[in-house]
């Protein structure tokens, strides 16, 4: 059984971040890595970690009409990477874009936007429309022109969930939504985030994205960007 499929069958704690051993490791980097390595160790995690190769996955982005292909950015941009859907009613998937939005802005503050990539996968195709998706992207603050950002949307949901769980470790699944007014279905997710460097290897992980603090995100990014 090859680690990433055995990882896969262990997805649900180990994203959650209870699987694994805590606390500083070694000073030397894994091979192909900017950053040095993380406080938390995520190796038994079931999503990518450090040092890990980003996953090759094709997806349509709906608005340019073009499909991406994370294999195609190697070599030419870093990447921040998370999953979402516009109508998440508890405020996980709005914490995850302003991340991927500040660190965007940055990008192009600092001149270096045309190194970077950002992709933001919606599990809820059926929902979030190329025209959602750019009324989305406009609340949020995503700038869409500074042609580095994708909203990346599945053909259909089931082939959401195949993406996510093979590539990512990730497991989605709808969920009945009593508990909100005008909502028929939810999505109880995971709110991870992934940065690879140039070369397509996970510089970090952080798996509770949307408590990342917004800085040590944009400054890790920089720093692979830029190395």
């Amino acid at each position: 059984m090859d680690r990433r499929h055995y990882l896969r069958s262990l997805a649900v704690p180990a994203v959650a971040g209870s699987a694994g051993c805590l606390g500083v490791l070694g000073s030397s980097g894994a091979e192909g890595t900017v950053l040095d390595p993380p406080e938390q160790d995520l190796s038994e995690a079931s999503h990518p970690s450090y040092g890990d190769e980003m996953p090759h996955v094709s997806v349509p982005d709906p608005i340019t009409g073009e499909t991406v292909s994370t294999e195609d950015l190697e070599g030419e941009r870093a990447v921040l990477w998370t999953s979402f859907y516009t109508n998440c009613p508890d405020g996980v998937c709005p914490a995850l874009i302003l991340r991927l939005r500040r660190a965007q802005a940055v990008a192009t503050e600092e001149g270096y936007d045309d190194e970077a990539a950002f992709l933001a996968l919606t599990f809820d195709p059926e929902r979030d429309t190329a025209d959602v998706l750019r009324e989305y992207a406009d609340q949020q603050g995503v700038d869409l022109d500074a042609g580095n950002w994708h909203f990346l949307r599945p053909e259909s949901y089931e082939r959401g969930q195949e993406l996510l769980d093979e590539h990512f470790g990730l497991v989605i699944e709808k969920a009945d939504a009593d508990d909100y007014e005008n909502l028929e279905y939810q999505f109880p997710h995971y709110g991870l985030i992934l940065l690879a460097n140039k070369e397509g290897i996970v510089e970090r992980a952080y798996p509770r994205g949307p408590q990342t603090d917004i800085e040590r995100l944009v400054d890790d990014f920089e720093r692979v960007v830029n190395a």
